[in-house]
C-alpha cells in the first residue's frame, strides 16, 4: 500500500511539473510578443525562452525515466508474488486432503492395498509440489521485503538530485533575463514610461478624496434621496426621454433582477427538460419487462420449463455439485463451503489459470439471492464435493 501511494503521488507531481511547464511557456511567449524588435537584447530573450522550454522538458523526462519507470518495475513484482502465494495455499489444501485420504485408508477395517498404494503415490506428489513452491517463496519474500528500503532511498535521491540541477540551471536563465531587462531599463531610463507615472498620479488623487465633505456621497445613503428615487422609478419607465437623475443603486438592482429572472427561466427550462426526459425514457423500460416475463407465462411445456431453468443459471453453467465436507477458504478467491451446500459449476475465464483438482463455481443460494456472478464466484477443491446434476 505504501508503494502504491508513492506511485500515485509521484504521478500527481509529474502532472504538476507538466502544468508548470505549460504556464512558464505561455509567460515567455507573452514576453516575446511585447518585446519590440528594436529593443536591445531581443535575440537574448528568444534564446532564453528556448532554453527555458528545453530545461522543463528535460526535467520532466528525467523524472519519468529515473523515478516513475523504476517504481513501476518495482511494484510490478507484487501481483505475481500474490498469485504464487494464493496458489501455494491451494496446493497446501491438496496436500492436506491427500494426507487425510491416505490415513483414512490405512485405518480402515477392510484394507485395500491397491487403493492405499495409489493414495500414497498421490500424497507424495502433492507434498512435493507444495514444498517446492513453499521453499521458493520463503527465499524470495524476505529479500523482497528488505529491498523496499533501498528502493525508497534511490527514488527520493533521484528526485532530489533532479530538482537541484533543474533549479540551478533555471536560476542561471533567470539571472540572464534579469540582466537583459536591466540593460533595457538603463537605455530607456530618460523616457517617462506610463506605467511608472501611474503610482505618482494616483497618490494625490487619494489624498484629495480623503478630506472631501460628506455631502458629495450623501445621495447614496440619504433616506430622502432613496425615497425620491423609488418614486421616480416608474416615471422613468413611462417617459424614457425624461432628464430625471437616477439613483446609483438602480442599475445594480435592475441587473440583479435580470439575473434572477434569467436564473429562474434556466431552472424552469432544466426542470422541463428533466421531466420530458423522464417521460421519454420511462416507456422504454416496459418492453424489457414484457420480454423477460413472456416466455415464463406462455411456455407451459416441459421444454419451456427446462429452458427457463437454464436461463436462471449463471452464464456458462456446466453442472451442479454438492459439498460432502466443510471447506474453509484460505484465500479471497475461494468459496467457503458447508456440508450440503449446492454449487453451480461454471468454466474459468482463462482455462490456463485452472489448477488440477479445482473447480470454479458459485453457491446456488448466493446466486438466487444476488444474481451477481463477479461477487459470488470462487474456486473450490473438487474432491470435497459430489456431482448431483
Amino acid at each position: 500500500s505504501e508503494g502504491t501511494r508513492l506511485q500515485k503521488d509521484l504521478r500527481t507531481y509529474l502532472a504538476s511539473v507538466k502544468a508548470m511547464h505549460e504556464a512558464s511557456k505561455k509567460l515567455t511567449e507573452c514576453l516575446q510578443e511585447v518585446y519590440e524588435p528594436d529593443w536591445p537584447g531581443r535575440d537574448d530573450t528568444n534564446k532564453i525562452a528556448e532554453n527555458n522550454d528545453l530545461l522543463w522538458t528535460d526535467f520532466h523526462q528525467k523524472l519519468v525515466d529515473q523515478a516513475l519507470l523504476t517504481m513501476d518495475t518495482y511494484l510490478g513484482q507484487f501481483p505475481d508474488i500474490k498469485s504464487r502465494i494464493a496458489k501455494r495455499g491451494r496446493k497446501l489444501v491438496d496436500y492436506d486432503s491427500a494426507r487425510h485420504h491416505f490415513e483414512a485408508l490405512q485405518t480402515a477395517k477392510k484394507k485395500d492395498e491397491t487403493k492405499i498404494a495409489k493414495a500414497e503415490e498421490e500424497l507424495v506428489k502433492a507434498q512435493k509440489v507444495f514444498e517446492e513452491m513453499n521453499v521458493d517463496l520463503q527465499e524470495e519474500l524476505p529479500s523482497l521485503w528488505n529491498s523496499r528500503v533501498g528502493f525508497y532511498v534511490n527514488t527520493f535521491q533521484s528526485i532530489a538530485g533532479l530538482e537541484e540541477n533543474f533549479h540551478k540551471e533555471m536560476s542561471k536563465l533567470n539571472q540572464n533575463l534579469h540582466d537583459v531587462l536591466l540593460g533595457l531599463d538603463k537605455q530607456y531610463a530618460g523616457n517617462a514610461f506610463p506605467v511608472k507615472a501611474q503610482p505618482s498620479d494616483s497618490t494625490p488623487a487619494k489624498a484629495n478624496k480623503s478630506p472631501s465633505p460628506p455631502p458629495d456621497g450623501s445621495p447614496i445613503t440619504s433616506p430622502e434621496t432613496k425615497t425620491v428615487n423609488h418614486e421616480l422609478e416608474p416615471s422613468t419607465l413611462e417617459a424614457p426621454g425624461a432628464s430625471i437623475p437616477k439613483s446609483p443603486s438602480q442599475p445594480a438592482e435592475a441587473a440583479h433582477a435580470g439575473a434572477e429572472a434569467a436564473g429562474s427561466e434556466a431552472a424552469a427550462g432544466a426542470e422541463g427538460d428533466s421531466v420530458s426526459t423522464l417521460r421519454d425514457s420511462s416507456p422504454l423500460s416496459l418492453p424489457a419487462v414484457v420480454v423477460e416475463t413472456f416466455p415464463a407465462t406462455v411456455n407451459g411445456t416441459v421444454e419451456g420449463g427446462a429452458s427457463s431453468e437454464r436461463a436462471d443459471m449463471p452464464p456458462g453453467f456446466l453442472f451442479k455439485v454438492q459439498a460432502m465436507h466443510d471447506y474453509t477458504a484460505t484465500d479471497s478467491d475461494e468459496l467457503q463451503l458447508k456440508a450440503g451446500d449446492v454449487v453451480l459449476v461454471i468454466p474459468f475465464e482463462n482455462p490456463e489459470e485452472q489448477d488440477e483438482g479445482w473447480l470454479m463455481g458459485v453457491k446456488e443460494s448466493d446466486w438466487i439471492q444476488r444474481k451477481e456472478l463477479d461477487q459470488c464466484r470462487g474456486v473450490f477443491p473438487e474432491n470435497f464435493t459430489e456431482r448431483v446434476q
